[in-house]
């Protein structure tokens, strides 16, 4: 006789190997056709860094996807961090495992002796005359200081107390020769453990202060949590003189420090309790104080509450100072923003913003520099005659940036546009380090004019990166470099601002990038300066064509548009096609349909990449554009989002089968993040697609109650919105097959893991076909290599199995829809 537990055992294996619904098909780990593989695990390219005077380049390799049981290691997820509990560094890095200098003059590389084995760099930075370079060491149990003498090229450790790297900036140059730095203050094994009987439950109570946050991952959720943030977080600041450690003040939780111009003073954030439950770290309470070096305080200058009380709405501010920060041209003049609205855009005032200064020694009161009609972004700060400031309203996609005057307090407006538009994107003025070692605005021609930089450099022929001169009293911009079409270059670094000697980097569709110098005036031959071979031998052959078309409305689309290797459309016919998006907002149809990228760049691929696909016979359009555009200023973009992403998606299906490339009857539609919650939607609504992809998404947007993207109205405010937009609300629509792959530790606001778990049983109990893939230890960002594999694997599959091989008559094409 069989036991009960047998007879379970046995029933329910017959049972799932019935069912088609099994909960686990199998639990090994997959791999992709070897091709994708070996384009996902080939070695990048070194990242590049180079100095000011343009003498030497640092190359920096990083490590390639590490192994999920890296990912698997201890982490403490608190206060919307993720750290490494036995270390005091963040838990999840791209170390770099391989750093070296060279000479640009003469074009040799030098190895660094002293580099510790193995090599777990991060934080690389340059000294403040690029006579040396630091960077930070992770172990198993500490963080190190490491100082690059360029002049010997050999790297010594130089601290004694462990890096305290938590919260992010973990050290800040002084001079060559002396560094300022975080260091720990008791070894990690000794935090707090956890009590096997807590003293109570866990509280919280609110008393008629709105606090309308979004849905932050990781915070805080217990009182043990609370002593695990404040043991780990609290560091002791240190001043390191080639090696000799002093501290500096007292221990406390320093969220930002940065010294004065002059190097007098220290502009300290600390955070205080109680610490919140509702924000992340950088969310709560805190005091911003002005200290000497020693760390006595010179002047508080303020007392900051917990961000939970941060209105809802674009645009609107807490009612207290921000933006706090040194004057780049001055030696030690701390600046900050003070809403004239009580925080509140709508507020019907005439200036929403002020900015005031406060000089050494901090004794007298503060000054009044200027007011913004607008909400107040930023300034650039140049000298005594020029800064720049801007100010804007992300409600209405609209940037301003004005001249400003330091000496005359004259403000007036030197550009406007709208954020959106690509065409009119002026780029960013070109800086250079002045007498206090700090990056201001570069004057040519006895200041009346400024270098600017677009390193993107939209156009109607598709980005043109340029170099310009912007006239400051005509406003005027004449570019006087502009990358030449059938290639894409863009400048890295002005070497030479007044010699207009240049960095630039250099490729094209079949050429992987690579840096050269330039001389403007002297027009010399461009000089190569590196040799990077192209790592995706895969891909040549591969046709690559930016391709243009207009939706039902008129708006035009574009999208980068992959052919396989030897593919004739006479000849061989449509293609199964992978179409990948991700939606944008518009306040401007004109906007929405300017040109973006450029079909002369190198295919550079990373995980998230559909191109992988183009070498197993797809057809893949990738950034197929997807806006979603208001021009009724009486209504946003997202009242009609459905209909929209249906016209763009029913646009790019007809194009490409137009053109004889795509099978109308074999088409995918896939994204990542708000591009899958757009490929459910997709799917829910239209009947173009044989299958799905979404990765990482948010179906129900009622879990996002307070504004999701860049939606700012809440659910109680427009309900209806938040149903119509959320794909679960028709999940039983839902018949097309999709692929849901989403990381089980995601930490992106508003991306939990449960949307993706609710999605399925919602398509599941509605009969759809659909399967869930949760990836062990993976965030927002997946990185782990067996894991992005397996993904790879899944993916392709799916496309296989429903797309590719699609039970259609290949002599029938569907009519259009």
């Amino acid at each position: 006789m069989l036991t009960r537990q047998l007879f379970s055992l046995i029933t329910g294996f017959l049972l799932c190997a019935a069912a088609p619904l099994c909960a686990q098909e199998d639990v090994a780990y997959k791999v992709p056709p070897k091709t994708i593989s070996d384009m996902l695990l080939a070695k990048p390219a070194p990242n590049v860094s180079v100095d000011e005077k343009g003498q030497w380049m640092l190359l920096t390799e990083v490590s390639t996807y590490p192994s999920v049981e890296e990912l698997a290691q201890p982490e403490l997820r608190i206060a919307g961090l993720r750290i490494n509990p036995k270390n005091y560094s963040p838990s999840r890095q791209n170390f770099i495992n391989n750093l070296y200098l060279k000479n640009i003059a003469t074009g040799k590389e030098s190895k660094i002796t002293g580099l510790p084995v193995p090599l777990f760099a991060g934080s690389v930075s340059w000294s403040p005359t690029d006579k040396k370079i630091a960077f930070t060491n992770t172990l198993g149990d500490h963080v190190d200081l490491y100082v690059i003498d360029i002049a010997t090229l050999k790297a010594t450790k130089i601290n004694k107390m462990g890096v305290n790297a938590v919260l992010g900036s973990s050290y800040q140059w002084y001079d060559d020769n002396t560094i300022l730095y975080k260091g720990t203050l008791a070894p990690a094994s000794t935090a707090p453990p956890k009590p096997a009987m807590p003293k109570g439950p866990t509280t919280q109570e609110n008393y008629g202060k709105a606090a309308p946050q979004p849905t932050f991952q990781d915070l805080i959720k217990s009182p043990h949590d609370e002593q695990l943030f404040g043991f780990y977080a609290k560091s002791q600041l240190v001043k390191n003189v080639n090696g000799v450690e002093t501290k500096i003040g007292l221990p406390a939780i320093y969220a930002s420090i940065d010294i004065s111009p002059d190097k007098k003073y220290l502009l300290t954030r600390t955070l205080n309790k109680p610490f919140s439950y509702l924000v992340t770290a950088n969310r709560f309470a805190s005091t911003v104080t002005i200290t000497d070096l020693t760390g006595k305080v010179v002047k508080k200058l303020v007392d900051l509450p917990s961000g939970e009380t941060t209105p809802s709405g674009r645009d609107n501010v807490q009612n207290v100072p921000r933006g706090i920060e040194w004057r780049d041209d001055e030696a030690a003049t701390v600046v900050w923003c003070m809403p004239l609205d009580s925080g509140m855009i709508k507020k019907n005032v005439e200036y929403h913003d002020a900015v005031y200064a406060l000089s050494a020694p901090f004794t007298g009161n503060e000054k009044e520099l200027f007011k913004t009609k607008l909400r107040y972004f930023n300034t650039s700060w140049g000298n005594a005659s020029l800064a720049l400031v801007t100010e804007g309203l992300g409600s209405k996609q609209m940037t301003r940036t004005n001249r400003y005057n330091p000496s005359t307090s004259e403000l007036s407006m030197l550009m406007e546009r709208n954020t959106t538009d690509a065409y009119g994107n002026p780029g960013f003025p070109v800086t250079e380090v002045n007498q206090f070692n700090r990056r201001v605005i570069k004057t040519i021609e006895n200041g009346s004019k400024i270098l600017m930089n677009n390193t993107t450099g939209a156009s109607p022929k598709g980005d043109l990166p340029f170099l310009a001169t912007l006239d400051l009293n005509t406003k005027k911009t004449d570019i006087i470099w502009r990358c030449p079409e059938g290639t894409f270059e863009s400048v890295v670094s002005v070497l030479d601002a007044d010699k207009l000697t240049l960095l630039t980097r250099r490729e094209d569709e079949k050429t992987m990038p690579n840096y050269w110098l330039k001389d403007l005036k002297l027009r010399i031959a461009d000089r190569k300066i590196t040799n990077f071979t192209n790592p995706y031998p895969q891909l040549d052959g591969v046709t690559k064509e930016k391709i243009t078309y207009k939706r039902a409305d008129g708006v035009d689309l574009t999208g980068d548009l992959y052919l396989p290797k030897g593919y004739d459309a006479k000849r061989d016919g449509p293609l199964p096609t992978l179409i990948w998006a991700y939606p944008r907002e518009f306040n401007s149809a004109a906007d929405a349909a300017q040109i973006r990228g450029s079909e002369h760049r190198f295919t550079l691929l990373n995980w998230g990449s559909p191109i992988f696909y183009v070498t197993q016979g797809y057809a893949v359009l990738n950034n197929a554009e997807m806006p979603i555009v208001s021009t009724d200023p009486s209504k946003q973009p997202n009242d009609n989002f459905v209909d929209q992403v249906k016209m763009n998606a029913e646009a790019a299906v007809n194009k490409l089968a137009e053109m004889g490339v795509g099978d109308r009857n074999r088409m995918a539609v896939g994204g990542h993040s708000y591009g899958a919650f757009m490929t459910a939607n997709l799917l829910a609504h239209t009947t173009l697609f044989k299958g799905g992809i979404a990765r990482s998404g948010a179906y129900n947007r009622t879990l996002t109650p307070f504004g999701f993207q860049n939606e700012d109205r809440t659910y109680w405010q427009n309900p209806d919105l938040y149903h119509a937009m959320s794909p679960f609300s028709f999940a039983d629509k839902i018949k097309t097959p999709i692929l849901l792959i989403h990381g089980e530790a995601d930490n992106n606001t508003g991306t939990f893991p449960i949307q993706s778990e609710r999605m399925f049983n919602a398509i599941k109990g509605h009969g759809g076909t659909v399967k869930f893939v949760s990836l062990p230890h993976e965030s927002h960002g997946y990185a782990g290599r067996e894991n992005i594999l397996h993904m790879l694997q899944e993916q392709f599959g799916w496309l296989e199995k429903y797309v590719k091989n699609a039970n259609v008559d290949a002599g029938k094409v569907s009519p259009k829809p």
